[in-house]
């Protein structure tokens, strides 16, 4: 079976964005008999929240839930806490002594992240370094996929260079992890910018019917449209980016677009069609994290027994890689006393 492997940094709750665009792909593939290895990425967390870390916890959990309550499945699936499998950080030292500066420093988001959260100090060597730490991450595992956007290719393709001159200086240990594109839609937030937990625009999953029904009713809608008799335009309404991801073609087609051009409803009324269809997604997801919310212990069985069989996999490698690099390691074979 073909390995594949992801994870998430537990800095908030999973919203709509974070569902489209990468938790839905994780159950298809997990669905397509691949092989899966996703984790919550607690140690990456440190690299932005380092100061302020007491919600860490707390959205490790949230995310467990999240993924069981979506569909990933602990028996196809392994499931695990990164800070968990400290073969990780082991992997990690030894492939920074090996990884150039430069290439660290030509990452295309370490710059944009510094501007972007100016409110931190991230001239950290932790920052710097998360590439080689990701790097480890996907080589400790032998994945041969990783599923990415086409925005975070840079990224994949600095853990191939890692493992290419690992490889060349130790021997071929590591495959060169390939990109596995996935389609990254455009998911508005209900003020109509990029959905973001930090502009505070965003339906979680977490949500409650009645609390994405609240946030929908008066959600950013074509803003050229400003009577009820004016007709709309469907590609400029964050709305019908919704419609896009979660109402059925021919419904789009025979009613929201015809409607909408036509001034034949309101604003409402199409909103009204688009919560009718989420909660055909949503609402299984919100009544299973009802369920999984009232026995976390069994949340906890989960990912600890999933990070056992994480490390598992993990230290047959670095067996494997303190071989080729020449790590001494003593043996108490032969010995007499």
């Amino acid at each position: 079976m073909e390995r594949v492997l992801s994870g998430m940094r537990p800095t908030g709750l999973l919203h709509l964005g974070n569902y489209l665009g990468a938790l839905k792909n994780w159950v298809a593939l997990q669905e397509e008999g691949y092989q899966c290895y996703y984790f919550i990425a607690d140690w990456h967390a440190f690299t932005t929240e380092y100061a302020h870390p007491s919600q860490i916890p707390l959205y490790c959990r949230e995310m467990a839930i999240d993924w069981l309550a979506a569909g990933l499945d602990p028996n196809r699936s392994v499931l695990f806490l990164q800070s968990r499998v400290l073969e990780h950080a082991e992997l990690h030292i030894l492939l920074s002594m090996i990884t150039p500066v430069s290439w660290l420093e030509r990452n295309p988001t370490y710059k944009e992240i510094r501007q972007e959260l100016k409110d931190r100090d991230l001239a950290t060597y932790g920052f710097l370094g998360y590439p080689v730490l990701q790097a480890s991450d996907i080589l400790i595992y032998k994945a041969q996929y990783v599923p990415v956007g086409v925005d975070q290719l840079p990224h994949l393709e600095l853990t191939r260079e890692i493992a290419r001159r690992f490889n060349y200086f130790y021997g071929t240990l590591f495959p060169e992890p390939k990109p596995k594109l996935t389609e990254t839609p455009k998911v508005p937030g209900v003020d109509g910018r990029k959905m973001s937990k930090s502009y505070n625009n965003a339906i979680y999953l977490s949500d409650s019917p009645e609390t994405i029904w609240e946030k929908l009713r008066p959600m950013v809608t074509d803003t050229q449209r400003m009577r009820r008799t004016d007709p709309g335009d469907p590609d400029k309404c964050p709305v019908f980016h919704l419609h896009r991801a979660f109402t059925p073609r021919e419904v789009r087609d025979e009613v929201i677009i015809k409607n909408c051009t036509t001034a034949g409803f309101g604003c409402i009324d199409c909103k009204k069609i688009l919560y009718q269809h989420l909660m055909k997604v949503m609402g299984p997801i919100y009544q299973k994290r009802k369920e999984l919310e009232a026995r976390p212990s069994l949340v906890d069985e989960v990912i600890l027994e999933g990070s056992k069989r994480a490390r598992e996999r993990a230290q047959e490698t670095m067996e494997e890689v303190r071989a080729a690099m020449k790590v001494w390691q003593p043996s108490l074979e032969g010995r007499t006393e």
